[in-house]
């Protein structure tokens, strides 16, 4: 039981002793705010690359003399001026183009599928960002080599120039191809699913052993209570160790009202706190990072709720598009699965002497489920490869999960069994729609097997 606390402290954000020199100067908060800033900006990898054109141009032009740089173009002064011009000309293009079309389609696709998906896949994609980097980096390479072009031609410098200009051709063929496949409704789902999947391995460590704890826990009247006063905001992150180092040091009880992912409004109870010698406030607001929308670091249901969200609004009678509602199950099923074979964290957190220090809630087996199938349910229900895909979830993982997650299973197959039969009048529709298949309509009958967990 120990080593599970010690990994569950360990949840992103882990508060050792070599970051809190780090954290000294900036909270814990703000510096997590800082990563997470980071990660989703589309402009930061550019920037960069303007920063190493500055050291790289003077860099080149310092060993222009040696030996080893060759005239790779010898087209004299005018030729390599033409040169020079193009690639300026073009890598400018590439920007525009790359800016402009990507950010166009982007908004399409978070249309077509969720918003959720611009922030937390779309601007986060490194392959994106680097290329738009070496357009900027070519871009400024070839310009201030045109602007220092003189009588002589300097062999390494236009060398290096035609190469980057040759690799921009490349990256933005590359890069055309690369958002084409990137934004599918296959691939964006698959993606989600990926981070989903790193998020409950981050956050549930260790396989499940039937001794689940969710239930929740009163200590009494709270010595104090400390609200919110900031603006409005969403639970993203919470240092976990950092709190319960806290408690052990005051000999307290922390309770933490919202869960990651919960919207915490002015004035509303952030933190109730039981004993004497009570933390500090501000040392405990400093461990809660709260930002505009929920984020996929810590937030294990969110992967679910993005996913669910594609599938439901290609239910939606003005898309009616079922088969990336199916593709949106498969993913669901590989996710609760998962998450169904990990031991899922109680709402406590013991320090070292083996006291109650932090009260934390999380999702349970039953959020998983219905978050997975209720939606999905109520508005897909009457589309056979909806009604055949979800029952071959259930039937799946009734075959490959630990027997402790059997009822909710049957409740929910239970649900879906009603529904069908207020739906369909017709006896064959209704064997048809009860029969499972994992293509959802057209697949050979059921898929039973003990597949791995993970």
């Amino acid at each position: 039981m120990r080593r599970r606390i010690d990994k569950a402290c360990l949840i992103e954000g882990s508060f050792t002793w070599r970051s809190r020199a780090r954290y000294a100067a900036m909270g814990w908060n703000h510096w997590y705010g800082f990563r997470s800033y980071v990660r989703s900006s589309l402009w930061i990898v550019p920037f960069i690359a303007l920063l190493l054109y500055v050291g790289a141009i003077r860099l080149v032009y310092a060993f222009d003399a040696w030996p080893v740089f060759v005239d790779v173009w010898p087209w004299g002064v005018a030729g390599t001026q033409r040169m020079l011009e193009t690639i300026v000309t073009m890598t400018l293009t590439f920007v525009v183009f790359t800016f402009g079309s990507l950010l166009v389609a982007i908004q399409v696709a978070g249309g077509q599928l969720t918003p959720r998906i611009i922030a937390t896949t779309l601007l986060q994609d490194n392959a994106i960002r680097f290329t738009v980097g070496l357009f900027i980096f070519t871009l400024l390479f070839a310009a201030g080599a045109l602007s220092r072009l003189d009588t002589t031609v300097p062999h390494g410098v236009s060398g290096m120039a035609g190469l980057l200009g040759f690799l921009s051709i490349a990256a933005f063929l590359y890069l055309i191809d690369y958002a084409a496949r990137l934004l599918r409704p296959v691939s964006i789902i698959l993606r989600v699913g990926e981070k989903g999947h790193d998020v409950i391995k981050a956050v549930y460590p260790d396989l499940a052993d039937g001794s689940d704890d969710s239930s929740i826990t009163t200590v009494g009247t709270p010595d104090k209570v400390i609200f919110h006063q900031a603006n409005p905001a969403i639970v993203v992150a919470v240092n976990m160790r950092g709190l319960v180092g806290l408690a052990d040091g005051t000999d307290s009880i922390i309770e933490l009202v919202p869960r990651v992912g919960d919207f915490v409004g002015t004035g509303e109870v952030l933190f109730r706190l039981y004993g004497q010698d009570l933390p500090d406030e501000r040392k405990l607001k400093a461990l809660v990072a709260l930002g505009p929308e929920r984020t996929l670091e810590q937030d294990s249901t969110f992967a679910f709720r993005i996913i669910v969200d594609i599938g439901i609004k290609a239910l939606s009678k003005a898309i009616n598009d079922p088969t990336t509602a199916v593709l949106a199950i498969d993913q669901l099923q590989r996710l609760l699965c998962f998450v169904g074979g990990r031991h899922l964290l109680g709402d406590q957190l013991r320090g070292k002497s083996g006291k109650l220090r932090l009260i934390c809630r999380t999702p349970n087996w039953e959020d998983f489920v219905q978050l997975t199938f209720s939606e999905i349910r109520l508005y897909g229900a009457e589309n056979f490869q909806i009604a055949r895909r979800m029952r071959a979830v259930i039937e799946y993982a009734l075959e490959v999960l630990p027997d402790s997650r059997r009822p909710t299973l049957l409740e929910e197959l239970d649900l879906l069994d009603r529904m069908l039969e207020k739906i369909y009048v017709l006896p064959e529709d209704l064997k048809l729609a009860r029969t499972p298949d994992s293509q959802g309509l057209g697949g050979t009958g059921r898929r039973l097997s003990s597949a791995s967990r993970d």
